[in-house]
């Protein structure tokens, strides 16, 4: 039947109107994420209430648990005392002063300047550090990127006094920071150098004061009036010595984009407006890439919204609702490594990490290379003893967070040497932490020893009518096993009998697989 042709006139133009209208629709039609995603990125101002709006501590961090750092430079060179040793051996009377003098002869004519040449790091292997801090266990890893001695581990124009032009000659945080990002680990760069100004240079009489950490004396190098040598031990206007502060973490941020900076201390001794400035600037740098980072910072250097808080070598005695760092070190006598080194048993470092992480928090723990860039073997051992244990246990760990208990226990923790508990606790297989998944659909349950065969652990404050389980306790399984355990769950107490099944000597996991 033949249409009118003012109908046909009337279809043949509508489908074309419409199908524009559709199509016009549809490409403007934007759900919430496109939204979010086409949002330019947020500008920070260097102002406290702007910085306070980035995330303190990003999920990366609370997940990875684990970080490894190292405290290897100039100062691993006499391999002595300390990595303090670049200060102490101007301190007439200490024992770094003494042995300077027998083992180099005068410090008016042997500085501190005078061991870069020996520092010459001829076995550094990025590759196989990165390896190595992978099998051990770590989701982040870096430097110390400066630490208070001056001398930069990157490949620096700001500082003549870097890895890349004296010493080793090598980009130091260049090259691991390739070979850690390329096994998926986040990298961290450390600075401590805001204690390298000599802040009472016009006073004689206080030239031994702390807040400067090489002493000024006329007849040493540290007051030298060359510019480099100037520069190097900090015997420089305060000016200049800040314009130097920043443009060194700038650079690093630029140079490396590293996923977390972290500063050891004495940023109240920089002016304010730069520390916010500095921070300013790492987080646009940050927000313009579309990368998640975050601040380190210790004592209360920083406002607790911008960054994550650090105790040195030590511990919180109860869950924090903000997570929080610590950095430990494998070792007994120093941060850096020397003759005659001693080590914390992997145990005893272990039992702390997984206290740590029962309380919300991370731990960042330091190594010490030799000065020719060779990783000593016992400390290899007790990072592949730690890998060990995470490949078995590590569910109870990464990605997880704090129950409502962080645990129980007899050991006594002692008070840490930079606020907290100490972080050399001695815990037992009476010691209980526990963890949780995300997801609360599984409950970790963690000995810090080795339970024994048939014992019955009787918790009370685990009864139903206390603190029990987000939902109902359908088994619980000795992880790393096929092994079941057999539990009562009551009113008034929670009791477990240990199976007769492989157990480990550093930590033994239970998990309650929940409804």
């Amino acid at each position: 039947m033949n249409q009118p042709q003012s109908s046909i006139l009337s279809r043949s133009f509508s489908i074309p109107v419409l199908l524009l209208l559709f199509f016009s629709l549809g490409c403007n039609h934007k759900t919430k994420k496109d939204e979010m995603n086409a949002v330019e990125p947020i500008s920070y101002e260097p102002s406290w209430e702007s910085l306070a709006q980035h995330e303190e501590a990003p999920q990366w961090l609370q997940d990875a648990k684990l970080g490894i750092y190292f405290h290897w430079g100039v100062y691993s060179v006499p391999a002595y005392g300390s990595e303090w040793y670049a200060r102490n051996m101007y301190i007439p009377g200490s024992s770094e002063y003494k042995h300077h003098q027998a083992t180099f002869g005068s410090q008016k004519e042997f500085g501190y300047h005078h061991f870069i040449p020996q520092f010459t790091a001829e076995h550094f292997d990025a590759e196989e550090w990165a390896v190595l801090f992978e099998k051990a266990g770590a989701k982040f890893g870096g430097p110390v990127a400066q630490h208070h001695d001056g001398f930069a581990m990157w490949d620096s124009k700001v500082n003549p006094w870097n890895a890349a032009s004296k010493g080793p000659k090598k980009d130091i945080t260049g090259e691991l920071s390739k070979a850690l990002k390329k096994r998926g680990l986040k990298l961290i760069t450390t600075f401590h150098h805001a204690r390298n100004l000599q802040r009472n240079a016009d006073k004689p009489e206080t030239w031994d004061g702390y807040d400067s950490h090489f002493p000024y004396h006329p007849d040493y190098h540290t007051s030298s009036n060359d510019p480099e040598l100037a520069q190097f031990y900090g015997n420089i206007p305060e000016d200049q010595f800040y314009e130097n502060w920043s443009g060194q973490i700038n650079e690093v941020v630029n140079q490396y984009q590293p996923d977390m900076i972290w500063f050891d201390s004495w940023l109240n001794f920089i002016p304010e407006d730069r520390v916010k400035q500095m921070c300013a600037d790492y987080f646009n740098a940050a927000a313009k890439a579309g990368q998640e980072v975050t601040i380190g910072y210790k004592q209360s250097d920083l406002p607790k919204e911008v960054g994550i808080q650090d105790i040195e070598q030590g511990g919180r005695r109860d869950i924090t609702e903000r997570p929080w760092m610590t950095d430990i070190t494998l070792s007994n006598k120093s941060w850096c490594y020397i003759e005659g080194q001693t080590y914390r048993p992997t145990s005893m470092v272990m039992r702390n990490l997984i206290d740590v992480v029962s309380k919300n928090g991370v731990v960042l723990l330091n190594i010490s290379p030799k000065a020719d860039g060779s990783i000593p073997a016992e400390q290899r051992e007790i990072l592949l003893e730690m890998g060990a244990w995470f490949d078995k246990y590590g569910e109870a760990i990464y990605a997880t967070k704090p129950w409502d208990l962080f645990g129980f226990g007899d050991a006594k923790a002692g008070e840490g040497t930079h606020g907290g508990q100490s972080s050399k606790v001695h815990y037992t297989a009476n010691d209980i932490r526990f963890t949780q998944s995300k997801d609360e659909k599984s409950l970790y349950m963690i000995f810090l020893g080795k339970p024994k065969v048939g014992d019955k652990i009787k918790l009370r404050l685990l009864g139903r009518h206390r603190y029990t389980p987000h939902s109902e306790i359908q088994r619980i399984e000795l992880l790393g096993t096929n092994q079941e355990a057999e539990f009562i769950h009551g009113h008034d107490a929670f009791e477990l009998t240990i199976p007769d099944a492989p157990m480990d000597e550093i930590a033994t996991v239970f998990k309650l697989v929940l409804e």
